[in-house]
């Protein structure tokens, strides 16, 4: 990175890695809907799903953390630096977020080859909640080594006929559609607004704050309109109104959709930080 800094530090790494495994997760997630059909324990399924859901979120919280010091670097030496420098030094941060990005996208795929295993996972812990009665241990189980072991053992990729056999005639499209949109405004909410606070050091603060308004308009989203109609298409699987296979075809285009939204983040970022700046300068100098 220009004007002294380096490019490489513990704290891109560590939001690498953490990247990765949020968005695995995130998208390993949707196999809870294709349990609850195979079970029959829709409720308890969707209660796994929201406990890995809320457990990425926090992980988030970390992964949100190391952009700091990234942003923090990036902003102090912007003030400091000569006038030819600026743009050198914001636009290596800004691959330093596209890095970010592509890592969130690497997980995104590896959490879409691994539905199979993630589906029998949550087969797996749902029975042993039917068991126990108890979610704690039956997270504490999973940890347990014949339990490990056996997961394991049953890590497979989906196969290429069966990736085919999919088909989408029986999804709504606008389930898809904003899917990608909402997996998208996820992606860059919290990046672009680190993006903006380095653009704009004077309005950095609000800037940032605004990723917080962001995602709260990605969850509304995905409450309106992409979990009711996973939910119908689910709860109409379990009644017998259509074939479980349109749950898997379900769970596979979700799974496409959210790696695409993630690919088009890479598109919005540069725009979506200058959208931010600018409603970081009106609402700072506003009269």
């Amino acid at each position: 990175m220009p004007h002294n800094l380096a490019f490489w530090s513990w704290q891109l790494y560590v939001a690498l890695a953490i990247n990765v495994v949020i968005q695995a997760i995130q998208i390993g997630a949707y196999a809870a809907r294709l349990a609850g059909v195979r079970t029959g324990r829709v409720a308890t399924s969707i209660s796994l799903f929201n406990l890995f859901v809320t457990a990425s979120r926090l992980a988030t919280m970390v992964y949100t953390l190391m952009l700091g010091p990234l942003a923090d670097r990036a902003g102090n030496a912007v003030k400091t630096a000569p006038p030819g420098a600026v743009h050198a030094i914001q636009h290596a941060f800004e691959l330093q977020l596209r890095l970010i990005i592509g890592a969130g996208t690497l997980g995104t795929v590896v959490g879409a080859l691994l539905l199979p295993t993630f589906t029998y996972m949550y087969v797996r812990g749902v029975r042993s909640f039917e068991r126990t009665r108890s979610l704690p241990h039956s997270l504490v189980r999973l940890f347990s080594p014949r339990v490990a072991w056996d997961i394991l053992r049953h890590v497979r990729l989906p196969h290429f006929r069966e990736i085919t056999s999919f088909s989408p005639r029986r999804i709504p499209k606008r389930l898809l559609v904003f899917n990608v949109v909402v997996t998208g405004v996820y992606a860059i909410g919290v990046v672009a607004a680190y993006y903006a606070s380095v653009l704009a050091p004077a309005v950095a603060r609000t800037a940032i704050g605004t990723s917080g308004l962001i995602n709260g308009i990605g969850t509304v989203a995905y409450t309106f309109f992409v979990d009711p109609t996973s939910s119908i298409i689910v709860d109409e699987a379990v009644k017998g109104e259509r074939p479980h296979e349109d749950v898997k075809s379900m769970v596979f285009y979700l799974a496409l959709t959210a790696v695409i939204g993630w690919i088009l983040s890479q598109l919005i970022l540069w725009p979506s930080a200058e959208a931010i700046k600018i409603v970081a300068h009106l609402v700072n100098h506003g009269k």
